[in-house]
């Protein structure tokens, strides 16, 4: 392949992986996690996640994606968690932020797939008000969209119900 073919330029496509872990604690007085947050919906839970931020681990599992797939920082490196701003910092900042990015740098998003992987509680009731919000903080359709619950099957911190973890992918197309 020449040199020409293979400048970035001439890309069309572009792929991005996200992936985010929180330790999930019981919420306050009894400990220190957070209210659950996964999409920016809130759910019902008796622990939380244990974070600097909001701790909503499936939009920083989404930004990270994006901002993979257009080769910038990480979150950790946009928004450390060692920067007393970033306290209580709500999800959607980090997200939109890497929004801009992405239009800034000419793609659009095609489509992102989702799998939240935790033993409780349940994603499916979920579901659709979660693609609801990331339809409107994504500015795409919610066909673009797809978000898998699943569980651990009670194996190691994630099947205890001490973690949550969330893997995303991304496709990226030029604006």
């Amino acid at each position: 392949m020449d040199e020409s073919a293979m400048s970035h330029n001439t890309t069309h496509i572009r792929i991005g992986h996200g992936w985010d872990l929180h330790r999930l604690e019981p919420l306050p007085p009894d400990g220190a996690g957070r209210p659950l947050r996964l999409g920016g919906v809130a759910l019902e839970h008796d622990r939380g996640p244990a974070s600097h931020s909001d701790g909503d681990a499936l939009l920083h599992a989404i930004t990270d994606a994006l901002l993979g797939a257009i080769g910038e920082p990480d979150i950790g490196q946009l928004f450390p968690d060692t920067e007393p701003s970033h306290e209580n910092a709500d999800s959607a900042d980090f997200l939109a932020e890497a929004c801009r990015r992405m239009a800034e740098s000419g793609w659009q998003l095609s489509n992102l797939d989702a799998t939240i992987i935790c033993q409780q509680p349940p994603i499916a009731p979920h579901k659709g008000e979660i693609l609801q919000q990331l339809a409107s903080l994504l500015d795409c359709d919610e066909d673009q969209l797809n978000v898998k619950g699943k569980t651990h099957e009670h194996v190691d911190a994630v099947g205890e119900g001490r973690a949550i973890e969330v893997h995303v992918v991304v496709l990226l197309i030029r604006a």
